[in-house]
C-alpha cells in the first residue's frame, strides 16, 4: 500500500525569480483556458458530426505544441512542465467529471490571482537541503528543507497565495 504524503515550503525568492514564477504560472493558466476552450469546440463538432474524433487531452497537447512557437513564443520562456500539466490536468478533470457528475463538475475557466499555480513533473526539479531547483530558473532558496528525506517526490506544485510563494512536494 503506498502512502502519499505533502510538504508545502514556503519558497524566498528575489524580484527576478517572482517575475519567472508568475510568467510561469500565467503560461499554464492560459493553456488550461486555451485548451478547455478546444475541448469545447472539438467536442461541439463531435457532437454534430459523430465521425470526428472525441477530443482528448493528447490531441490538445500535440494541437498547442505545433502552434505555440509561432502564435505563443512567451511560453518558450517557462518550462514546458507549466503548459503541459496544465492539459494533462484538464484531461483528468474531464475524465472525472465524465465517471462521476455527481461529485465532479463541469471544468471551468481559470481566472487571474484565483489559486494561481504551475506543476512540476518529478524528472524536471531536484531538492537538496533548503533549494529546489526549477527548469529555466535554477535554484530556489525555501524556507524549511524537506521532512520526507526518503521519499519519491512525484512533482511540485509551485502555487501563490497572497505575495506570497510555495511549493508542493
Amino acid at each position: 500500500m503506498q502512502i502519499h504524503r505533502a510538504h508545502k515550503i514556503e519558497l524566498i525568492v528575489n524580484d527576478s525569480q517572482e517575475l519567472y514564477l508568475k510568467k510561469a504560472v500565467g503560461c499554464a493558466r492560459f493553456a488550461f483556458n486555451w485548451a478547455l476552450n478546444e475541448w469545447i469546440e472539438e467536442y461541439e463538432a463531435y457532437k454534430k458530426d459523430p465521425t470526428q474524433p472525441k477530443p482528448n487531452q493528447y490531441s490538445i497537447r500535440r494541437k498547442l505544441n505545433a502552434i505555440k512557437r509561432e502564435q505563443f513564443p512567451w511560453m518558450m520562456e517557462v518550462t514546458k512542465c507549466a503548459v503541459q500539466m496544465a492539459i494533462i490536468q484538464l484531461g483528468q478533470a474531464f475524465a472525472n467529471f465524465w465517471k462521476n457528475p455527481e461529485h465532479f463538475k463541469y471544468p471551468k475557466f481559470k481566472k487571474k490571482y484565483v489559486s494561481d499555480s504551475f506543476t512540476i513533473s518529478n524528472d524536471h526539479f531536484e531538492v537538496k537541503g533548503s533549494r529546489i531547483r526549477i527548469p529555466k530558473l535554477g535554484w530556489v532558496r525555501m524556507r524549511e528543507p524537506l521532512r520526507f528525506k526518503e521519499a519519491k517526490l512525484l512533482w511540485a506544485t509551485v502555487s501563490r497565495r497572497g505575495k506570497r510563494w510555495y511549493v508542493s512536494l
